[in-house]
């Protein structure tokens, strides 16, 4: 009869050692959830900056390019090309 005391006592603290450590290993879940939540935003903080960095780098070329700049005559020429040809797509849009 003690032998099966000892093994029910015994498994009392593996089980309670076991929960104890899902308490830890959940609590280090959330932790690293909002870890992960703080690092998906700084990404999405990132791309949002490079992109507007990129459309301001290439607003400037593309002044450069107008104001006599000869390293980006052909790309100001395409761009404003295309510009028009949109413009005309619009004006035709109307028309209608």
């Amino acid at each position: 009869m003690s032998e099966l005391v000892e093994i029910v006592d015994s498994l009392e603290n593996k089980i309670s050692k076991l929960l104890h450590k899902i308490e830890l290993l959940q609590q280090t879940n959330l932790n690293l959830e909002k870890e992960l939540l703080v690092v998906k935003n700084e990404k999405n903080d990132t791309i949002n900056s490079l992109t507007a960095w990129e459309e301001k780098y290439n607003a400037l070329k593309l002044a450069n390019s107008m104001l006599g700049s000869n390293t980006n005559k052909t790309e100001a020429k395409l761009k404003i090309n295309t510009l028009i040809r949109e413009l005309d797509h619009c004006i035709a849009q109307l028309s209608e």
